[in-house]
């Protein structure tokens, strides 16, 4: 064997990774054609196939080179080429630098870790969802947040109650937007879905009740479902009416302890009792959508 490469001569192209060892993959559907990483040794060892985190596209994983890789692997070729045919012939390689994204995830059901462009996606390698996932971690920020609340004055601890409830309400929202975007095409009218919002208790369940003919609260108990209530309205007039109950908060929310005119009043132990409503609600919402449409 000579110190060039010959003719019929194997090639194994070592591909480059990020300084954190991630390796770029870029979705094949045209109608997408989303960038993402990966990092290989995590997950599913020897998976044939991969999930496009965006448009949950399904292909082999030789479908997924990015561009940059794809010349980077011909320029490879034809350096190796040049070296058998034409030895001290310089041909150069296409170098390039893998992008950088937003939010890192670690798969909770196959421990792959990857990174995407915004939050939610599905895992390259089980293709399973990370609304839930995103929506846990987000609720477990919340409860940090009430525990600092504990530990400070009355007035500050007053503010970070009221944007703990807010950011609980703000990430069920999310999930729940992102949960039907993801069953589009199973809704009655998929071209009204991102009018969706779950910030309203009641109005989210007539919209899942109109699109996907399945009743929101049947996923918790009666009780649950009027504490959640109470809640997501305090949550309504601190964003809308300076925190100061109105006779639209009493209709709403069945609150019999308010009173017209004085201010909502929250205390950590309502935010931490709705974390668990919202997760129940959360994977009642999950089942329900995998159903719809089966027979």
């Amino acid at each position: 064997m000579s110190e060039h490469a010959r003719p019929g001569s194997q090639i194994k192209i070592p591909m480059p990774s990020d300084e954190k060892g991630y390796i770029g993959r870029e979705c094949p559907n045209s109608e997408c054609e989303g960038y993402f990483k990966v990092l290989p040794g995590t997950g599913i060892q020897g998976a044939n196939e991969c999930y496009c985190p965006y448009c949950g596209y399904k292909g082999q994983q030789n479908e997924f080179f990015t561009k940059d890789q794809i010349e980077y692997i011909r320029s490879y070729g034809k350096r190796f080429v040049a070296d058998a045919l034409t030895p001290g012939r310089a041909i150069p390689i296409h170098n390039y630098r893998e992008k950088d994204l937003e939010t890192y995830i670690e798969c909770s059901n196959c421990t792959l870790k990857y990174a995407v462009y915004g939050v939610f996606g599905f895992c390259p390698d089980c293709g399973q969802h990370n609304s839930m996932q995103i929506l846990q971690k987000n609720l477990k920020v919340v409860q940090k947040m009430l525990d600092v609340a504990k530990l400070i004055e009355h007035d500050t601890a007053e503010r970070i109650i009221q944007n703990a409830l807010e950011s609980c309400i703000s990430s069920f929202d999310g999930f729940g937007r992102e949960l039907v975007k993801i069953h589009r095409t199973k809704s009655k009218f998929p071209d009204k879905i991102n009018k969706i919002s779950f910030q309203s208790l009641d109005g989210a369940k007539e919209s899942i009740r109109i699109h996907y003919e399945f009743n929101l609260d049947q996923g918790i108990s009666g009780e649950e479902w009027k504490i959640a209530k109470i809640s997501f309205q305090k949550r309504h007039l601190l964003a809308h009416k300076m925190g100061i109950i109105d006779e639209e908060y009493l209709r709403r929310s069945d609150d019999n302890k308010a009173i017209i005119g004085r201010k909502v009043v929250i205390i950590s132990d309502e935010v931490l009792n709705l974390i668990p409503i919202l997760e129940k609600l959360a994977g009642f919402m999950i089942d329900s959508m995998n159903k719809v449409g089966k027979t």
